[in-house]
């Protein structure tokens, strides 16, 4: 049963891979923060209970669930922008989308440790404002047709 069990998940990762554009530096950076996002997001609401994303701060399953499934929405736009490489003969777009979500990443992360009250340099504090102030424009945007 073991063995079957790892079988079958080692043949679902190598899909999952290869559907991302095969296992590259940039996309392991990219699942580094990710994960390192969701989980400093997950202390700032657990230990700190500052998450501004609940009326409490505190934890809250729903908004977990939904960070959950952004972060796959973020490797689906990975996996589009890999087929558009092969489509256009191209070799960048996904590396270019992927660096996007790591800045993105990056600064959600150091949003994260602000909460926690960890001093942060001001060049950080206005890249976490700008980003705040585009992601409250793209709210206001969200149909793009």
């Amino acid at each position: 049963m073991k063995n079957t069990v790892i079988t079958a998940l080692g043949i679902i990762g190598g899909f999952v891979v290869s559907m991302l554009g095969g296992w590259s530096s940039a996309l392991a950076t990219l699942i580094v923060f990710m994960a390192v996002d969701y989980l400093t997001g997950l202390i700032a609401a657990g230990v700190f209970k500052k998450s501004p994303k609940t009326a409490s701060g505190a934890l809250n399953s729903g908004v977990g669930f939904k960070g959950i499934f952004k972060k796959i929405g973020i490797l689906f736009v990975v996996m589009l922008a890999y087929r558009l490489d092969i489509t256009a003969n191209t070799n960048f777009v996904k590396n270019s989308v992927i660096i996007a979500y790591i800045a993105n990443e990056f600064l959600s992360i150091t949003e994260n440790l602000a909460l926690m009250g960890i001093y942060m340099p001001s060049a950080v504090k206005k890249a976490i404002d700008v980003l705040q102030r585009d992601k409250k424009g793209d709210e206001n945007n969200e149909n793009f047709n």
